[in-house]
């Protein structure tokens, strides 16, 4: 091994002593508890881009409304299962304003996080047709979906949109959903990892096809309005979504990201009006009712959690309250991360990386919280273990379903822009080894 910034016998020590066999397996949380490990042993600080988390600080109005809802004594008080009244209009009110999708107070549900809607939702629409048992990922995506469903023992089918843009995407989707046991379409957009951006012609071959075959559509908004190149604070210019195709759409809309509010757990599982009026008897014998949108608040939900913490909805609807009234334009403080990606992906370039998902349709991929990136004659796991000798952190693309086995996942909220130089000078000492 070449002289490096992480002295090669110290990271090889921690690696032995992980009990990690295969790096590029390795979960998220096993790469950042690796990357901790080697931190403390080499006392160098790593360059982190292995985990999906806010780098910037929680919205003030968050804040100061949950701080005034604890004051006045919502602690003690269970919040009712299906959201309070301020947060459910508010949620309303701004997917009409951002998505243009008219949705009742009624349908829009607080949950602990995305992860905790995303959950609900599979419990839910795996019920609802005893003949369909299999959801479809379209990935690459959030690998912490798939581990959902291999905890409740429920089954999947995945395939990579990397070759299947445009017009390729119709009948890509038509070959599993003919078969009659997909009961949902699953994706987010802007996409974790690869930061894709489905395009309207791709989201109305999605929903047009769940038309066709009567399947759910789960969209994961987790960075809603974050692709950069349209913004959606102007008038006409909306988030888009698949609701405009469909009225077979559930969406997760998160507060951890857009609104730096992760630590609190809150999000927002939005059902379509038909959605949530609609009855499917096969869900009778698992929670009494054939409602859906009754069969996931007073079934999952209840079950699960029994609500989402009282003082966060008040969070979250002061948030929305405010980009709905025009007082706030959240963009504003999220932009950052566009900002970092573009300079960080300049570095990566510059010392001959490539970035592997680079183009939505004929449009150059946003910036944004992600980027994707690899190594002329690297697979995705050699270079995620090079990498611990740079003091570089990043997480393989092939836990996420991509087949791209040559790329890395890079994540820029928690790189502060005064380790830019660093991350230049370790690229730089990488390029100069290979």
């Amino acid at each position: 091994m070449k002289n490096t910034p992480i002295p090669a016998e110290i990271v090889n020590k921690v690696v032995a002593e992980s009990g990690i066999r295969e790096i590029g397996k390795a979960s998220i949380r096993e790469v950042k508890r690796l990357i901790n490990d080697i931190e403390a042993a080499s006392g160098e600080k790593f360059v982190r881009m292995e985990m999906g988390i806010p780098g910037l600080p929680a919205c003030k109005l968050g804040v100061d409304a949950q701080i005034k809802a604890l004051q006045n004594g919502v602690a003690a008080i269970y919040p009712d299962i299906d959201g309070t009244p301020e947060l459910k209009n508010e949620a309303s009110r701004f997917v009409k304003k951002f998505i243009d999708l008219d949705v009742d107070p009624a349908c829009c549900i607080p949950t602990v996080g995305s992860m905790m809607g995303g959950m609900a939702g599979f419990m839910t629409f795996v019920r609802a047709h005893k003949e369909r048992d299999t959801t479809l990922f379209i990935d690459p995506g959030f690998p912490v979906q798939k581990q959902q469903h291999r905890v409740m023992g429920l089954k999947y089918e995945t395939f990579d949109v990397y070759n299947f843009r445009g017009t390729k995407l119709r009948d890509k989707l038509e070959s599993y959903l003919k078969k009659g046991n997909i009961h949902t379409i699953m994706y987010s957009n802007p996409n974790n990892p690869s930061w894709v951006c489905l395009t309207e012609e791709e989201l109305q071959i999605i929903g047009e096809m769940a038309n066709k075959y009567d399947v759910f559509v789960f969209e994961d908004l987790a960075y809603f309005g974050m692709d950069f190149r349209r913004d959606i604070s102007q008038p006409g210019v909306f988030q888009p979504s698949v609701g405009k195709y469909t009225d077979n759409y559930a969406l997760l809309i998160s507060g951890s990201k857009a609104f730096s509010y992760a630590g609190e757990r809150i999000a927002l599982l939005v059902l379509s009006n038909k959605l949530y009026n609609s009855e499917f008897p096969d869900l009778v014998p698992y929670f009494g009712t054939p409602k859906l949108g009754r069969a996931i608040i007073y079934g999952t939900v209840y079950a699960i959690s029994s609500g989402t913490s009282h003082s966060a909805q008040y969070a979250l609807a002061a948030i929305l309250k405010a980009c709905n009234d025009g007082t706030y334009n959240y963009l504003d403080d999220v932009k950052e991360y566009a900002e970092k990606a573009a300079i960080m992906k300049k570095m990566f370039t510059d010392n001959g990386f490539v970035i592997v998902y680079d183009k939505d349709g004929d449009m150059p991929l946003a910036d944004g919280f992600y980027f994707t990136l690899a190594y002329p004659g690297m697979s995705g796991e050699e270079l995620l273990k090079e990498f611990l000798y740079y003091g570089v952190s990043a997480i393989a693309l092939s836990i996420t379903g991509s087949e791209r086995t040559e790329g890395l996942r890079a994540c820029v909220s928690l790189v502060n822009r005064n380790q830019f130089p660093a991350l230049e000078e370790r690229l730089k000492a990488f390029k100069a080894n290979h």
